[in-house]
């Protein structure tokens, strides 16, 4: 079908699934969009699959995919991805705070003006955490300076031209981090801006663990600036030290006592710090590396069903 788009929904124990779906189908159709909609189960532990299936029964455009086990909602958006078949593919969160009636504007500044990315950029959040507002706009603007990607207000609601999924694809770490990922390939983009809804459904499934670790994994994934942080402070210490020493001889040398045993407890303890600190970062990169050369799947899919017909290993 030409210039078919494919919509990625990752699913996690969402309830009333059916109210996004048929929200979501309702603008495609409106839209006259060629559309398959891919929904990836990732690993729910309420009955999201039973929900999955009854409307893949009840869709011939729904591919519906089980992961074998809860493997983060990174790896799911990667099961949808490599799954698609459409010319273009949007990504979109199935709570509803992506408003799907942006979807047709992306397509048509995909097929009519030629962008080979469209980005949904958060205009506005409704009711955010102040606490929340403030790590995500530090964290972003970090991202910015050590990497040189901007981030800033970036959501996983965005277009994939074909070429640029490709792309995506063609990179193989295992630690995935969409927004960055689709951001680094490069391609003509352009954005559109929306407010973010209030959920419509269920409750946020990331903890202020998961938004630490997503954290982490996308500076690590992008920059080798913090390995650098070892070196500046072996550098800062030296330099300290040498003060430190020339001060202590010439005090020995005159002739005064010297009895510093705070000043070394302090140093020891600050020393010790950085040296921990230092290691933890080291340990990261480590981790991210061992990691990679284990060379194990993103994710596994335990059950497909594509319009009503089962393709795939059983339950």
């Amino acid at each position: 079908m030409k210039n078919m788009l494919s919509v990625i929904m990752p699913i996690y124990n969402e309830a009333q699934i059916s109210i996004g779906v048929e929200r979501t189908i309702g603008v495609l159709e409106n839209a006259h969009i060629p559309y398959e909609l891919i929904l990836i189960d990732d690993g729910s532990k309420n009955d999201s699959w039973n929900q999955i299936t009854d409307l893949a029964k009840k869709h011939d455009t729904i591919t519906a995919i089980a992961l074998s086990r809860n493997f983060g909602k990174e790896h799911a958006l990667c099961a949808g991805l490599d799954n698609a078949s459409g010319d273009c593919c949007i990504c979109i969160d199935s709570d509803m705070q992506h408003p799907p009636e942006f979807i047709p504007e992306m397509y048509r500044l995909w097929k009519e003006e030629g962008y080979e990315v469209v980005e949904g950029v958060k205009k506005a959040r409704i009711k955010e955490n102040p606490v929340y507002r403030f790590c995500a706009k530090s964290f972003y603007n970090i991202l910015k300076k050590i990497a040189g990607i901007d981030l800033q207000n970036a959501s996983d609601f965005r277009l994939l031209d074909k070429k640029a999924l490709e792309a995506w694809r063609s990179m193989p770490e295992k630690e995935t981090f969409f927004r960055g990922m689709s951001s680094w390939i490069g391609f003509r983009r352009t954005q559109v801006y929306f407010d973010v809804a209030e959920r419509e459904i269920g409750t946020s499934k990331w903890s202020l663990r998961n938004l630490a670790n997503l954290a982490v994994n996308a500076i690590t994934s992008y920059s080798s600036v913090p390995l650098y942080f070892a070196t500046g402070f072996g550098l800062l210490f030296l330099l300290f030290f040498l003060i430190m020493f020339i001060q202590t001889l010439y005090m020995k040398l005159n002739g005064y006592a010297q009895t510093g045993f705070t000043t070394i407890i302090i140093l020891q303890l600050i020393i010790g710090s950085i040296l921990l600190i230092n290691i933890g970062i080291i340990g990261i990169y480590i981790k991210k590396i061992y990691e990679e050369v284990k060379n194990r799947p993103r994710y596994i899919i335990r059950r497909i069903i594509k319009g009503g017909s089962e393709d795939g290993s059983a339950e």
